[in-house]
């Protein structure tokens, strides 16, 4: 893939540069909960900038249905970029209709326009070719060049993914560079240990990334709600814990090839309970810390307990590579946050190389407090980065790399 500095020393002053950046960010109403991924577009956007680019920046948000809906605008993204940039950031209220044409043309050498999400546009998401392919056309109107910077995105066939960069010369921004780089050192010339830490709620998110990482891995760790599919599959009572009985043969397959690769499976020895899955604002009430063997059936695991977290701690200790996805529990909740605490210190105090993937794992680093410079790599790429760890040909990266 050619990179932004290829592009920038071939010169870009006076061009109108089309970023396609991953701004999609926790919303309540129209305060940012967490602005990681803006944070993370702003050296690409920034350098841009500086070197005299006229920025056209551009992202979804969210799942609109092809056209507005102001509860998925990105006017509060535009209003923190502008922030973040130390410089304000004008907004097109459209994605290729008047206002985006007027405030792209109206810019000036280093300025930095974000469009509307492009979501509303039923073009960038359509299975039809010639109708992503006209939305295509419409962007290429407001560009010069292309740079691909939205690695959260690159596993979608939309047209500002995918269309857009065979329309004009493109390359890769900073963020995708980066992710591509780390990607790599997860499943090409690993250093081992490799110990892959997987959480979350459901195993059937996980399974294409487990069936590959097998292969890969020295020892796979499981918490989250999806540990109690891989409890029940070895004959254990879960209580009234989260369950995908559809998926108990898979998983005892994948027990059995681990057991036959040498690979170690690690799953919670205890966890912590409760009577039920708190609400957002509910303050959890007598949570109890059972055997995971032998849970009651009127409780329900929501984290590991503290001596599955001594236990990760300790598989965590020797690691050189390890590559983090999901948390161990309801980490949003005091009473359930310190399984996840506990793997993200156990990362930090691992000599390994460290990789910390998924926006829930992401911003449960930033809700415990930890430090996001202390860990070798914060991924925003969520599904994408999973896809990668499949093997799977990501849409994106293969339109960059043509």
């Amino acid at each position: 893939m050619k990179t932004i500095d290829q592009l920038i020393a071939e010169g870009v002053a006076g061009k109108r540069v089309f970023v396609r950046s991953d701004l999609n960010v926790p919303l309540d109403g129209e305060r940012i909960t967490d602005d990681g991924r803006i944070r993370a577009a702003v050296p690409t956007i920034a350098k841009l900038a500086e070197s005299g680019a006229r920025v056209v920046v551009a992202s979804h948000l969210g799942r609109p249905k092809g056209a507005p809906e102001p509860k998925y605008s990105l006017a509060p993204v535009a209003r923190r970029l502008g922030e973040l940039l130390g410089g304000g950031v004008s907004f097109a209220e459209d994605t290729v209709g008047e206002s985006a044409k007027a405030t792209v043309g109206s810019m000036a050498d280093g300025e930095v326009t974000l469009l509307e999400n492009l979501r509303f546009n039923p073009g960038e998401t359509s299975k039809d070719d010639a109708e992503r392919g006209a939305f295509a056309d419409e962007l290429q109107g407001l560009a010069d060049a292309y740079v691909g910077d939205g690695f959260g995105a690159v596993h979608r066939k939309h047209a500002s993914v995918y269309d857009l960069p065979a329309r004009l010369p493109c390359c890769a921004g900073y963020l995708i560079a980066d992710e591509v780089d780390v990607l790599r050192r997860l499943t090409e010339d690993v250093s081992r240990p490799y110990v892959v830490v997987l959480g979350g709620a459901k195993v059937s998110d996980k399974l294409g990334v487990i069936e590959h990482l097998m292969q890969k891995a020295d020892r796979i760790l499981i918490g989250g709600g999806m540990a109690f599919t891989f409890l029940k599959a070895q004959g254990y009572p879960i209580g009234s814990s989260m369950l995908q009985e559809d998926q108990l043969d898979t998983v005892r397959g994948y027990l059995d090839r681990a057991q036959q690769l040498g690979v170690e499976f690690v799953l919670p020895v205890d966890v912590v309970a409760g009577t039920h899955f708190p609400a957002t604002a509910e303050t959890p009430t007598h949570p109890q810390e059972v055997g995971a063997s032998v849970i009651p059936d009127d409780l329900m695991g929501l984290d590991i307990g503290p001596e599955s977290r001594k236990l990760y701690a300790a598989k965590l200790a020797d690691a050189a590579t390890v590559f983090w996805n999901g948390p161990m529990g309801v980490f949003e909740h005091p009473a359930y946050a310190e399984g996840t605490r506990a793997v993200a210190q156990g990362l930090l105090d691992s000599p390994a190389f460290t990789v910390v993937g998924g926006g829930d794992s992401a911003a449960a680093v930033r809700l415990l407090g930890f430090d996001e410079n202390a860990f070798g790599h914060i991924s925003t790429g969520g599904g994408a980065s999973l896809e990668y760890l499949e093997g799977k040909t990501l849409p994106g990266l293969a339109a960059l790399e043509q």
